[in-house]
């Protein structure tokens, strides 16, 4: 699932392109690519179609286009979906699920297609609403006006409104195991599978390490890690395991060649040289090496 680099990749790809553009037409191929919208095809056809569009925000791995102070198109990429910019009447992408046909002040006629293989993405018009702490909403916006379908997430470590002091607050007092809590999007926002173990071995720590029992120092060099990690998966344009996973251009990122731990079972561990080893963990597995990560 792409994650917080990925996400903002496609965001940074879409926010000049869509910035100030009129929605001219909406086709939506497939309403499997509505899940999330409340209403069929043709109220979101008709909600977008004539609204001009303010800017690209992200929060997390959530990805939204505000039209106005009080509504959005919500986007979440899921397992494999992509947002692509295509010159208008450019053939049909593979998975096309929707296209949105804009005409822009400075660059013209374009085409932003939706296209999602495992159908678990989707787009949908939402509400905004305050957020929480007045602060900014999120990347690419200066409003404290955030997505209903967002709201419940917490900031992402490179906001800069994150809440440290909250952060070391509920890891302090979780007795389950510290990846389990980087990947609560209720703590921190943006970290999936793939970032969660690259930072636990950046910062040296087991993932099955219970949180309550890491000293402050010790968490404060894992949130350290991890924005260390997420910067420069973002200047490696994030990661890209196969061609599910591509910029707004459809191009592909290469994080993959600078991992450590992920997807690298067996391999030797680029500090010790001993094997990176893969266990099952949440119907998914962690990567970690058992000399370096050692449950304390």
């Amino acid at each position: 699932m792409p994650e917080l680099p990925e996400v903002e990749v496609v965001r940074a790809g879409l926010e000049p392109a869509v910035t100030g553009a009129l929605i001219a037409s909406v086709d939506v191929r497939d309403e499997r690519a509505l899940t999330r919208h409340t209403g069929g095809a043709a109220h979101f056809e008709s909600a977008l179609t004539g609204r001009r569009i303010a800017g690209a925000v992200r929060r997390g791995k959530f990805l939204w286009m505000p039209f106005s102070s009080d509504e959005a198109i919500v986007t979440h990429l899921g397992m494999s979906g992509q947002m692509l910019l295509r010159v208008p009447g450019a053939p049909e992408e593979r998975h096309e699920r929707i296209r949105i046909e804009l005409e822009h002040p400075v660059h013209g006629p374009l085409s932003v297609v939706f296209a999602d293989q495992r159908t678990f993405g989707s787009l949908a018009v939402d509400q905004l609403v305050d957020t929480s702490d007045g602060a900014a909403a999120g990347r690419g916006s200066d409003l404290p006006r955030v997505p209903t379908q967002v709201a419940h997430i917490a900031r992402d470590p490179l906001d800069p409104a994150f809440d440290v002091a909250r952060f070391r607050a509920r890891v302090g007092r979780t007795s389950s195991g510290i990846k389990r809590v980087l990947l609560d999007q209720t703590v921190a926002s943006g970290i999936g599978n793939i970032y969660a173990d690259e930072s636990l071995w950046a910062a040296r720590i087991h993932p099955e390490t219970v949180a309550s029992a890491l000293p402050t120092r010790a968490v404060n060099r894992l949130l350290g890690e991890v924005r260390a990690v997420l910067d420069k998966a973002l200047a490696e344009g994030g990661t890209s395991f196969d061609a599910q996973y591509v910029n707004v251009n459809g191009q592909a990122g290469y994080f993959a060649h600078s991992l450590n731990a992920y997807g690298r079972t067996g391999q030797p561990c680029p500090r010790c040289g001993r094997p990176i080893v893969r266990v099952s963990f949440m119907n998914r597995s962690s990567h970690f090496c058992p000399h370096c990560q050692r449950v304390r």
